[in-house]
């Protein structure tokens, strides 16, 4: 199933001031050294109300938690950052994460995968496995899995991987979320030429420069890497929330496309004038708070659902 959601009203002239605001800057290179004004970006979230936040490793992977006071116990949320892989960490996304966590009520740990160029794929990958790992052994009974961009790219990969290794020694996450994921860094997408001029951040340039970054040389239809070309089969519920004006649109569709012909339960959400993970906006744009509440609705009735998502994989040694 896939939503459009129109442009609000309200939200017309904030739409107008972030695309005049980011025009000068589209199509600039992002390494390594804008990780600090990456990071402002996303820190400037205004934090959500009732949730503490601790530092703490899981599964081997330092990070955060985001503990609302209203947290139902053994439920957890795996919140995978985005950035390109290159860009971002934990703490920025701590303000963020927070309002989803107090949402659907449930503590999120955010890891801080290790960032390409100095560390290549599949090192993001094997640490969001790792975090994974760490949530089972702890005790958690049903897991989340969400993320947004390339942590979305990411969480999709992880659901692939958990079911591709299904015995009974490991939980499968009861659903996931994902904003505006990367699903395929070969760029094939048909969203890189019909919303070139539409998308207000990136360029297709912009995108192989990451992609470059974080592959190396290696092959970008790997499912690790790009999980549009990975089994779909067996992937629990997904929601997936875009914006119309951006260049990974087609990724999404395609995905979705995809997974629903896999027999996955999905749905899509594109939200009309928005541009790359609108939901960070929080206090500026409506849309924003109106697709976190329906991402934490669609959690929430996850964690609710009969426990027939209680599947268990093999061991994920390699993975």
């Amino acid at each position: 199933m896939m939503t459009i959601h129109a442009l609000s009203p309200e939200d017309a002239p904030a739409v107008a001031a972030m695309r005049q605001a980011a025009s000068a800057h589209k199509g600039e290179t992002l390494g390594p050294e804008a990780r600090p004004m990456f990071d402002a970006m996303f820190a400037a979230t205004p934090a959500a109300e009732d949730v503490r936040v601790e530092g703490a490793t899981v599964g081997g992977v330092a990070g955060f938690w985001l503990r609302p006071v209203n947290a139902r116990p053994v439920a957890r949320i795996l919140y995978l950052h985005g950035g390109g892989y290159v860009l971002g960490s934990a703490k920025a996304f701590t303000s963020f994460v927070g309002h989803i966590a107090a949402r659907v009520g449930a503590d999120a740990f955010v890891p801080d995968y290790r960032l390409a160029p100095e560390h290549p794929f599949p090192a993001a990958i094997d640490d969001a496995v790792a975090a994974y790992r760490g949530l089972v052994a702890d005790g958690t009974e049903r897991i989340m899995v969400v993320g947004d961009s390339a942590g979305g790219g990411l969480t999709l990969a992880l659901l692939s991987i958990l079911v591709a290794h299904k015995t009974k020694d490991m939980l499968q996450p009861v659903g996931a979320a994902v904003m505006s994921p990367w699903t395929d860094l070969a760029l094939t997408g048909d969203s890189f030429e019909t919303r070139a001029e539409a998308d207000p951040i990136f360029t297709r340039g912009v995108l192989k420069d990451f992609a470059e970054m974080y592959l190396q040389g290696q092959d970008a239809t790997q499912p690790k890497a790009s999980p549009l070309y990975a089994q779909l089969d067996g992937l629990p519920p997904i929601r997936i929330d875009v914006g119309d004006n951006e260049v990974l649109l087609a990724d999404s569709i395609r995905y979705t496309e995809r997974a629903r012909a896999a027999g996955v339960e999905i749905t899509l959400s594109v939200w009309e004038a928005m541009a790359h993970v609108f939901q960070s906006s929080l206090g500026q744009f409506r849309a924003a708070e109106t697709s976190v509440n329906a991402i934490a609705d669609f959690l929430r009735q996850r964690l609710d659902a009969p426990d027939d998502a209680a599947v268990t994989s093999k061991p994920l040694k390699g993975a």
